[in-house]
């Protein structure tokens, strides 16, 4: 329960005013989670809009992963048995490597249960990154599933504005 903030704990993170966390909550930019009526938002959902760093492959491979979450939720230990499966499909074609390690944080996530897979599924972290990059769910969605979700993706970016420099993103959260 201490990584999720308050829409207030939220506005002081991002320099703004509660009004406009919950309007980002309510348009769908910014998840949460209601506990007892309040909306609650992960700190890593709110320090990914600080500091938006997921290029556009790793947008789309999000909302992928979101959507095997959504399956997973559905019928979890199927999931992750096919995970497991995968899993060790993968460590006989990447003996050794970087990937090496993130399918050792995989079977410790696997072990972790359900809650901690369904967070590397749907996390803006960086490590939720590293982690999908060599995900053990391959083939879990379907053809036509996958390209309805990546059309979904397309559609949603149609008219938003480019991504902003970092240096750029900074000097405009200073003047707010």
């Amino acid at each position: 329960m201490g990584d999720l903030l308050t829409t207030g704990q939220a506005a002081i993170m991002l320099r703004s005013s509660r009004a406009h966390v919950v309007d980002l909550c309510l348009r769908g930019l910014l998840p949460y989670v209601r506990v007892g009526g309040q909306r609650r938002i992960r700190r890593a959902d709110v320090e990914a809009l600080i500091q938006p760093g997921l290029s556009r492959d790793e947008t789309e491979s999000l909302w992928l992963h979101r959507a095997v979450a959504g399956k997973v939720v559905a019928n979890p230990p199927a999931l992750l048995a096919a995970a497991a499966i995968n899993l060790r499909r993968l460590r006989r074609l990447h003996p050794s490597g970087e990937n090496w390690e993130w399918l050792d944080r995989w079977d410790a996530l696997l072990d972790d249960g359900v809650e901690a897979v369904l967070d590397a599924l749907t996390s803006n972290s960086e490590h939720a990154v590293g982690l999908r990059r060599a995900s053990p769910f391959a083939g879990v969605l379907s053809e036509v599933e996958r390209r309805t979700i990546l059309l979904a993706y397309a559609e949603s970016r149609r008219g938003h504005a480019r991504r902003m420099r970092a240096d750029q993103l900074e000097r405009v959260l200073r003047s707010v």
